[in-house]
């Protein structure tokens, strides 16, 4: 899940006003995150997850693009590397991502791929050769704890790959967001970075449909695609806002609602039966995902 592009709201005068509608936005974005996987899942019964994710950043790619148009934004990059590096990390990790959500409960596939904090702050150890403090260490072993426990029964049934790929969707997105901060630290702009991050999906998903076959989009399946489409969009920038104009840690922590929404979903939709094992090994990746934002 990447941070989107959106210029900030204006926000009122004073620090508690910007606290208050940063938390507002992030809340949106964690409910059309979790509609979103909704969509993947029901699109799932018409479209391989290769077509899903290549609609999805197809649509990202042609919005972002109008309303950098729109705003006389300059595509030219100094850093065209480093944009495709994370693009190709982050268009695998969506893969993994939308096939994890196609094949396991929505609450199970979502929690894997937002152990990506986790990874995040591993990688920096391995990577980037950066000290933990007591804090993040705690927070790791008690997300891998969490880990286990959620997948124990994944593992032992027969969607075992399924749960395995959803994990690895979290690993590489952690991946992914240590060129992102990179990035950053370049001082790239946020829209630029999403961009080509869509732009280099929507190519890479074109290359490999090459090698699959395309279903019809018809009148009885569209909705899906548009519906996967405009959350997404929609998500990401309702994100995009709440890290402009809230306070970024409040909005970090928020944004594990996308786990709660997914896990109502499921019930709702599909009548998921989430049990005490799940419930608390859900709990444990979601605090740990908390403690170790704020390393």
């Amino acid at each position: 899940m990447m941070k989107p592009t959106e210029p900030a709201l204006a926000a009122p005068d004073g620090p508690i006003s910007r606290w208050r509608l940063g938390s507002a936005w992030m809340v949106v974005a964690a409910l059309f995150f979790g509609l979103m996987g909704l969509f993947v899942k029901l699109g799932a019964q018409h479209f391989s997850s290769t077509e899903l994710v290549f609609w999805r950043t197809a649509f990202g790619t042609l919005t972002l693009g109008v309303a950098a148009c729109w705003r006389r934004e300059r595509f030219v990059t100094p850093h065209l590397r480093y944009h495709v590096q994370r693009g190709l990390i982050g268009y695998a990790s969506l893969l993994l991502y939308f096939y994890a959500i196609a094949h396991l409960p929505l609450s199970t596939a979502v929690t894997l791929n937002y152990t990506s904090p986790l990874f995040l702050a591993l990688l920096s150890v391995i990577v980037l050769r950066e000290r933990l403090s007591a804090r993040a260490v705690a927070a790791l072993a008690l997300g891998f704890v969490g880990v286990v426990l959620l997948l124990r029964p994944t593992l032992a049934g027969e969607r075992w790959e399924a749960g395995l790929l959803g994990l690895g969707s979290g690993l590489l997105a952690g991946w992914s967001y240590l060129h992102v901060r990179e990035l950053g630290r370049l001082g790239e702009p946020e829209w630029r970075v999403v961009f080509y991050f869509a732009l280099i999906s929507t190519a890479g998903g074109a290359v490999l449909m090459q090698f699959d076959r395309w279903h019809a989009v018809t009148a009885t399946n569209v909705w899906l695609l548009l519906g996967l489409g405009l959350t997404a969009t929609v998500a990401q920038l309702a994100m995009t806002r709440a890290y402009k104009v809230g306070r970024k840690l409040v909005a970090a922590n928020l944004s594990y609602l996308t786990v709660v929404f997914s896990t109502l979903l499921g019930v709702l939709v599909w009548q998921d039966n989430l049990t005490l094992a799940s419930f608390v090994a859900m709990t444990l990746i979601v605090i740990s995902g908390i403690l170790a934002s704020r390393r």
